[in-house]
């Protein structure tokens, strides 16, 4: 850690995350929002939207590794390859990138926003909600969710094909296996949450909406914020145990 600085490390954490939550929620806000060019693209196209976005971001930090995410960086440090010091700094600019990105996908919609009259459809461009709500399945659903991204992640590692964490780990194409992740979890498991999988990506974006003055916005739906924080957050933890043992019988 002696080699790293922290505040670099924050920014670079701050930048890709930023990256992320403003094309994810950007994808969404372009099919969700009325008279957007791409209104009506359907959930591929938001489920696509959504890995290029990891993409960018993955490429955008490549400093700090490219975590991008609480959960992963949680696994990171119950597996023993990410320092406390650098959770919590790594975690703070997560959730502050994941808030300024929300922002700025909001400005770039602003006449969109004001033009749309269902509250429910601005909330979720900023943050998931359930398809139907039972807040324990919905865990549940999150769960395993994020369960597959973070467990995938570490099979990444161990063929050697990425090494998220790890400073100045990223190669040119690293960035492209969890982006098609990303996809195929919003393909087959996003449906009952709109997978989360990232409490950083739901809770910044949700305090946005929260704060800024969006017209007729509505609730941001606080009695189901805590399923896409803790979630993630045990599927990543449950992940980083599973891991080094299932990965050791490949």
């Amino acid at each position: 850690m002696n080699d790293i600085n922290l505040w670099l490390y924050f920014v670079s954490e701050t930048v890709g995350t930023g990256l992320l939550t403003l094309l994810g929620c950007g994808v969404v806000a372009n099919v969700l929002l009325a008279k957007s060019k791409g209104f009506g693209g359907g959930t591929l196209m938001i489920n696509w939207g959504w890995g290029l976005a990891v993409f960018i971001g993955v490429l955008g930090s490549a400093y700090s590794g490219a975590q991008l995410n609480p959960a992963v960086s949680l696994g990171l440090l119950l597996a023993g390859d990410l320092e406390v010091t650098l959770f919590f700094v790594a975690v703070a600019g997560q959730f502050v990138g994941a808030f300024l990105g929300a922002v700025l996908c909001w400005l770039t919609y602003k006449q969109h926003f004001d033009g749309e009259a269902d509250a429910a459809t601005k909330l979720g461009v900023f943050s998931t909600g359930p398809a139907i709500r039972s807040y324990g399945w919905n865990l549940v659903t999150e769960i395993i969710g994020t369960f597959v991204l973070v467990f995938t992640i570490f099979a990444f590692a161990d063929y050697g094909d990425i090494q998220v964490g790890t400073p100045g780990g990223l190669g040119p194409l690293t960035a492209l296996p969890v982006a098609l992740l990303v996809v195929g979890i919003g393909a087959s498991l996003g449906g009952p949450t709109g997978y989360a999988i990232n409490p950083a990506r739901d809770l910044g974006p949700r305090i946005a909406h929260a704060v800024l003055p969006i017209k007729g916005k509505g609730s941001s739906d606080w009695s189901y914020a805590w399923v896409p924080v803790v979630g993630p957050l045990i599927g990543g933890a449950i992940a980083a145990v599973a891991a080094p043992a299932l990965l050791s019988m490949v």
